[in-house]
């Protein structure tokens, strides 16, 4: 076969684009407002919570930003679940005048570990006038360890008031609670009432050395002084 039988491949002319300056300039200026308005529309309300146009509330797109996470590292239980239900009592606490030996009256309850109690106490006269005198308190509560052993204390708050309320969690087992002191020269009641999970001391018993009882609604009032009379 001669040379000049072989076929040969026909050029290929490059493809001329008419594109003006000012037409290229368009696109590209398209592009960079199509790429800003995807960040600032979308990546920012959605990666950093943050939303100058508005377009990330409008489209909710801004409701897919969550703050960063980090683990809790506290010690002490942070939730109680209780097979028994809560209980509540109300308690009086005379306290005698502040020469007395019994001005000075320790209360507490019993808790397990992640157990929790509201509570609400003032101090009033015995005529059921409030005092103006404040009332020593050292809230505060510990375990009950073996003989000859150390004994672990919790320290709430340490203050002089005429009256309190909150809350207070028990993050051992123990007896928590508080100690009052009259300094006013007149005998006073506190009035305490608590709602929770705890159990009540028995009277003698440590944190209830001075035998007090719940509040009976139903019962009798029973004066002051026979009450102070029973803690001697």
């Amino acid at each position: 076969m001669s040379e000049d039988a072989i076929p040969q491949p026909t050029p290929i002319k490059p493809v001329q684009l008419n594109v003006s300056g000012k037409t290229l300039a368009l696109i590209t200026g398209g592009g960079l407002v199509a790429g800003a308005l995807i960040v600032l529309g979308a990546i920012m309300p959605a990666e950093f919570n943050s939303d100058p146009t508005g377009l990330g509330k409008l489209t909710g797109i801004a409701r897919l930003w969550a703050p960063g996470e980090k683990g809790f590292s506290g010690s002490g239980a942070l939730a109680f679940s209780s097979d028994a239900p809560k209980t509540s009592h109300i308690v009086d606490i005379p306290l005698g005048a502040t020469e007395w030996k019994e001005a000075a009256i320790e209360y507490k309850v019993a808790m397990h570990p992640g157990q929790s109690i509201l509570y609400k106490w003032e101090a009033r006269n015995l005529d059921g006038t409030p005092v103006t005198v404040p009332v020593e308190v050292d809230q505060h509560g510990h375990d009950l360890p073996p003989e000859g052993q150390p004994q672990t204390v919790i320290d709430y708050r340490k203050a002089r008031l005429l009256a309190d309320q909150g809350s207070m969690t028990a993050p051992i087992d123990g007896i928590f609670g508080w100690y009052f002191k009259n300094h006013a020269s007149d005998p006073i009641m506190i009035r305490l009432e608590i709602e929770g999970f705890y159990t009540i001391v028995p009277p003698g018993q440590p944190g209830n050395e001075f035998s007090i009882l719940p509040f009976d609604p139903n019962a009798p009032d029973e004066p002051v002084d026979d009450l102070l009379d029973e803690q001697q």
